[in-house]
């Protein structure tokens, strides 16, 4: 049964998987959340893509996080199995042995939030929004944003985020360190195809092992992140 919600394709070990709900803002709902893990679980199993894009369909939004529409029909046995959907989903994409790339279009993204969540590096365009807006919503943000936030920007900022629900724009991420580049709309692909063949053609294993030490020894004991 093809997937209803993602696209993926690959060429030349570079993969780019793109959330393609662009009528709802490419927000995630359990669905495109299974899908996602299932087309990870295959990246990873083949092993013949060594850098993956995601990115978001439209001109809109890269994720405008979960899809608070279907969540506010969902009782609190459904509410937390798709809380445990993007929990998985953010540890499948650190797990990933390969640099994940992120492409953040015009709107809004929220960052680390979702599919977005997990991801190593990020490229923006000049016209993204970032921000965590859940506290509008009478709601706090998921699938582990806090540990993100936190990690990301250090709590002062992670605080000002969540606790005001402001958005900001993509050179203030920048500056923060919540991304890694800002381009022009236009170029936004071409940048983050070229990042990801460089990183492609990089030692798969001496990769996965910095991925590895970054993602799990720098908030822990130095004995710990010596380990």
């Amino acid at each position: 049964m093809p997937d209803a919600n993602i696209r993926f394709e690959a060429a030349d070990s570079i993969g780019t998987l793109t959330i393609d709900r662009p009528k709802a803002l490419n927000a995630l709902n359990p669905d495109t959340l299974r899908e996602i893990l299932r087309c990870l679980r295959d990246v990873r199993r083949a092993g013949e893509v060594r850098a993956l894009i995601v990115t978001g369909a439209g001109e809109k939004a890269f994720v405008a996080g979960a899809d608070i529409a279907e969540m506010s029909k969902m009782t609190v046995v459904q509410a937390k199995e798709m809380a445990r959907l993007g929990q998985r989903l953010t540890s499948a994409l650190e797990d990933l042995p390969i640099p994940v790339n992120r492409r953040r279009q015009r709107l809004r993204a929220r960052w680390r939030h979702g599919a977005g969540h997990g991801c190593d590096l990020a490229i923006a365009s000049e016209r993204a929004r970032f921000g965590q807006p859940e506290i509008n919503l009478g709601i706090i943000p998921g699938f582990a944003a806090r540990s993100a936030w936190r990690g990301g920007v250090g709590a002062p900022r992670a605080r000002e985020m969540i606790y005001g629900g402001e958005m900001i724009d993509a050179e203030t991420a920048r500056q923060w360190g919540l991304v890694n580049r800002v381009v022009k709309p236009e170029d936004l692909l071409t940048e983050a195809r070229k990042l990801a063949a460089t990183l492609a053609t990089k030692p798969p294993v001496a990769l996965a092992q910095a991925k590895l030490v970054i993602q799990h020894g720098l908030d822990v004991d130095s004995r710990t992140g010596f380990a």
